[in-house]
């Protein structure tokens, strides 16, 4: 089979980060047509120079890079330095990239992207908040259509909220984008925090990144020692959830996956409840599923698959 095309449209955070550092690495199954950052974690300015960070930690200045939004389509911005730290990158001491933006806004690329290319063969990864997909989706509607599938991670059910109590961060810093994407009728795979949580970076695992004896694999093990911080200390948990890798891993392995489609509507109407991915897991309503939401995952084979693809580059 040919490489999956897709673009990687993202707020590089630590896990974004390695999530890059996957896709990059597996050309066999990925073909990154470009990558889009947007705010989320941290400002565009700083989304947008972490990602070419990435690419050139990787060896792959090659890939472009389009800076897209620099805030959501109806709220202020919230970002997440208390968990990635003031670059988003905290960690390891990486330099600044030399490669430059592309001069294309985020929006516009995505849009010429699907329309340039034959229907159902770009996928649209999100791996933060959905201003830039849903940007293109309102500015250029006959797009939608084009889109093979969106793979996102993003929402939460039995583990409901980690930045209030009923919201996951990347929806809730964009509900309205989230709400528009949801609508779209295009196929949509979901990560929750439900599977995110269940890929914890314990020691033996961070050793063998490390043990990978490359400046990647030092990097890894050094921005995990930076990001399981805050998830140690708010959930007692065994070290950091890696969330975005989830999304490139299941395109390389989707069998290690598994889920439910189910119905997924977006709150955007209560403050209190703002941004909740109300999922309906057990099937008590009637509305029409239009997510294969992601319940459970084989961890092993998850870091098992990481570990091999980082020692590539």
């Amino acid at each position: 089979m040919s490489a999956r095309k897709i673009i990687i449209d993202t707020d590089p955070g630590q896990d974004d980060a390695v999530a890059i550092l996957l896709a990059l690495a597996s050309p066999e199954e990925i073909d990154v047509l470009g990558i889009t950052a947007v705010a989320g974690n941290v400002p565009l300015s700083l989304t947008s120079k972490n990602a070419r960070i990435v690419c050139e930690l990787a060896g792959k200045a090659n890939v472009k890079v389009y800076e897209g939004c620099d805030r959501p389509m109806g709220r202020a911005l919230v970002t997440a330095e208390h968990v990635h730290g003031e670059t988003g990158l905290n960690g390891p001491a990486l330099p600044d990239p030399v490669m430059t933006l592309e001069s294309q806004h985020a929006v516009d690329f995505i849009i010429e992207t699907l329309r340039s290319h034959d229907t159902g063969t770009v996928t649209l990864c999100p791996l933060g908040p959905l201003t830039n997909i849903a940007t293109a989706f309102t500015k250029a509607p006959d797009i939608i259509e084009k889109v093979q599938e969106i793979i996102l991670m993003g929402g939460a059910y039995f583990e409901v909220g980690n930045i209030t109590p009923t919201a996951e961060f990347n929806i809730y810093v964009d509900p309205q984008a989230a709400d528009i994407v949801f609508k779209s009728d295009v196929s949509i795979v979901v990560m929750p925090l439900d599977v995110t949580h269940k890929v914890l970076v314990t020691k033996p695992r961070n050793d063998a990144f490390r043990a990978l004896g490359t400046k990647v694999g030092k990097a890894v093990a050094e921005m995990t020692d930076f990001f399981e911080r805050f998830d140690k200390e708010k959930y007692g948990s065994e070290g950091a959830p890696l969330h975005d890798p989830c999304v490139t891993a299941y395109l390389i392995a989707p069998d290690l996956f598994s889920g439910r489609h189910i119905n997924v509507e977006i709150e955007t109407q209560s403050e209190l409840t703002m941004g909740m991915t109300v999922a309906d897991w057990w099937g008590v309503t009637e509305r029409t599923p239009n997510a294969l939401f992601i319940g459970d995952v084989d961890a092993d084979g998850f870091f098992a698959l990481l570990t091999e693809r980082l020692s590539r580059l």
